[in-house]
């Protein structure tokens, strides 16, 4: 007993110095890096920002009021959408391609883009901050809760139908319960995301608010200020994150369920391609009325309310339409060298990094904070002084749109890999199987449906760190092409690049999905679509 409580107090003197010699070692670093820099325009000491904080305290603490706020309601709201979202699939099972391809659309949506857009048609005021943070949260949380949705046991239906109940108890007793871990993981991403979006909603003209304030630091080189904003942000988003953490564990008591299904019966190839073609279309033309029909209906100036009408036109009858296929063409190329292989790092970056952490727990204590701070940094103020650092060209980029991607995929992996049954992990340990072994042949064919789920949502998520960083920074791209397009009211370029960052971003997502598919067919079929 008494070696029993020495060993478990070791273990919790364990668990408390290392995370805080971690965060030491990481301020102590920070610090000398930012004097060794000093002069450079590109790092502010610890030192330095806790003394912007003190001297600014009340300013910064209006600022942050007003984005928390702003942050908050859009992440009720974004969320209360989702929410409802996977209601009405779960209620109507036929609707699922067409909610979640309209979701999709919206989602893809480049917020460099729609803030502009969102600005005019709001106007002043908090309506765009909420907005842009309620989408950028959304999708985050729909795709992981329909994933949770079907993460029950076939026997658990099996017990439920034998008992003669409705599938209301079917909802209540078994779909909720599954998807609560996929609900909180998702929920858990969003936290920090809500803030991200109503900061960018901030850049688009708002009068006060933290983004108003990384506007003005960055336009006057005040380093002190725009790392004094980013440590902020930072420490926001890490306690969001860190709460809803929390919450999670509070709530999940009882170790994830063994998922065994017997395998699906497939349609044939042509009956699936039919289906397929069948649902983009339904998607395409009632994305086209929704658009049409709220343009008609708001009455907006149709100077800057176009309608897929004058995009279409825009695009290929107009007496300019070539030169904007051009200018359109060029930009997507240029965008695409960056954002594919930053795409792709960040999934592996993460998705290594979570079994890395699954093996040694211990090294959690350190990663964990700075993967959330890389996450929670606003990347308006981040990419600057990476770009600077790095430089305009492959390096700079690719790496902060890795680190946009790498977080989630992280978040999802380690979801992932803790949901594998406990009975199939007892099996693996009753053979002696080493910790690597119970990773490969346990852990990871778990981890397959939230992988992927991360893989389709960072699609959306890569598209706005690679079009942030070209706005901000790089000046060539589809990014900069959007913003020289809102700064000279060019309304057709900005629509046109709307709707052709949409399509991409969405079948980068569909070619995610597919891979998916194929995938968990064999690994997770009682996951596959």
């Amino acid at each position: 007993m008494i070696a029993a409580t020495a060993s478990r107090e070791t273990v919790l003197d364990r668990s408390f110095w290392i995370p805080v010699l971690g965060t030491l070692l990481v301020v102590v670093a920070w610090e000398v890096a930012g004097r060794a820099f000093a002069g450079a325009y590109v790092l502010a000491p610890p030192s330095a920002v806790a003394r912007f904080l003190v001297d600014n305290s009340a300013l910064m603490i209006r600022a942050l009021g007003v984005t928390f706020t702003n942050a908050a309601m859009g992440f009720a709201f974004g969320n209360i959408a989702a929410i409802i979202l996977a209601a009405i699939v779960l209620l109507f099972p036929a609707s699922q391609r067409v909610v979640t391809g309209l979701a999709l659309v919206v989602f893809c949506l480049p917020l460099v883009a729609t803030g502009p857009i969102l600005r005019v048609l709001m106007g002043p005021g908090e309506g765009p901050q909420i907005a842009l943070a309620a989408l950028a949260v959304y999708y985050t949380t729909l795709i992981p809760l329909l994933v949770g949705l079907k993460a029950a046991p076939s026997s658990w239906f099996d017990l439920i139908r034998s008992y003669g109940r409705s599938r209301l108890s079917e909802l209540l007793h078994v779909r909720l319960a599954a998807s609560t871990p996929y609900l909180l993981a998702g929920l858990q991403i969003a936290a920090p995301a809500a803030f991200l979006g109503a900061m960018v909603g901030e850049f688009t003209g708002a009068e006060r608010g933290m983004g108003v304030l990384t506007i003005r630091a960055m336009r006057a080189l005040d380093v002190d200020m725009t790392w004094a904003l980013a440590t902020v942000a930072t420490a926001v988003a890490i306690a969001a994150y860190a709460a809803m953490g929390w919450l999670a564990r509070r709530l999940l008591k009882d170790p994830p369920p063994a998922i065994l299904a017997p395998p699906k019966t497939v349609a044939k190839g042509d009956r699936r391609s039919l289906a397929g073609l069948i649902d983009v279309a339904l998607i395409v033309s009632v994305c086209l009325m929704v658009w049409w029909v709220a343009l008609e209906l708001s009455g907006l100036n149709p100077f800057f309310a176009k309608t897929p009408g004058d995009v279409y036109a825009a695009l290929f009858t107009q007496a300019d339409a070539a030169e904007t296929r051009s200018s359109l063409r060029s930009a997507i190329s240029e965008t695409l060298i960056y954002l594919v292989p930053g795409y792709l790092a960040g999934l592996l970056v993460g998705a290594g990094l979570a079994m890395l952490l699954v093996l040694a727990p211990s090294v959690a204590s350190i990663t964990m904070p700075v993967a959330i701070a890389l996450r929670s940094v606003p990347i308006v103020t981040t990419a600057p002084l990476i770009v600077l650092v790095l430089g305009r060209g492959a390096v700079g980029t690719i790496t902060l749109v890795a680190v946009m991607v790498f977080f989630p995929t992280l978040v999802a992996c380690l979801h992932g890999l803790r949901q594998a049954p406990g009975q199939a992990l007892d099996v693996a340990s009753s053979y002696a199987a080493t910790p690597l072994q119970r990773l490969v042949y346990v852990r990871i064919p778990a981890m397959l449906p939230a992988l992927f789920a991360a893989a389709r949502m960072s699609v959306p998520a890569a598209v706005l760190a690679v079009t942030v960083v070209e706005w901000l920074a790089t000046g060539g791209g589809i990014g900069s092409l959007m913003a020289l397009s809102a700064s000279l009211s060019d309304y057709d370029m900005l629509w046109s690049t709307i709707v052709i960052v949409s399509i991409l971003s969405a079948l980068g997502y569909a070619l995610v999905g597919l891979l998916e598919a194929r995938v968990l067919r064999v690994y997770a079929p009682e996951q596959s679509q």
